[in-house]
């Protein structure tokens, strides 16, 4: 019932005595992930698990995490499914080319990217976006 427990971690450079160090700290200092079926059974564990004093969300239940908002936190790398294939138009929805709209040149699956030709200023630029960043037209 219960997958994986992780304790996010990011890497930073930490200066000391002139001396640069990169250094692992915690994303969330005081918080775990728990990636688990939500049943009575795995949530008493959890729940009297020795150190565990809450969990976010209201009331005394935890809620659990959209695919988005674990993306968005960069806790986990969920996989994107590409509807678009090469040749397609498509219109590019964040970043700094938000709006601009392309043609699709190739697909990276294994980096989860595309190339796309976009026409800036009168000219085809090739640029390369990840899936979430368009849309196909």
């Amino acid at each position: 019932m219960i997958f994986e427990i992780k304790v996010p971690m990011e890497e930073q450079v930490e200066v000391k005595n002139g001396k640069r160090k990169a250094v692992l700290r915690k994303v969330f200092p005081g918080y775990v992930m728990v990636k688990m079926i939500m049943t009575d059974e795995s949530w008493y564990i959890i729940r009297n698990t020795r150190g565990v004093t809450g969990f976010v969300g209201p009331g005394s239940k935890p809620i659990p995490l959209t695919d988005e908002e674990v993306r968005s936190l960069g806790v986990e790398d969920i996989p994107v499914t590409l509807d678009a294939e090469v040749g397609d138009n498509v219109r590019v929805i964040s970043g700094p080319l938000e709006n601009f709209i392309g043609v699709i040149e190739e697909i990276y699956p294994d980096k989860q990217k595309v190339k796309v030709m976009v026409s800036m200023f009168g000219r085809d630029t090739p640029v390369e976006l990840d899936y979430d960043q368009i849309q196909k037209i």
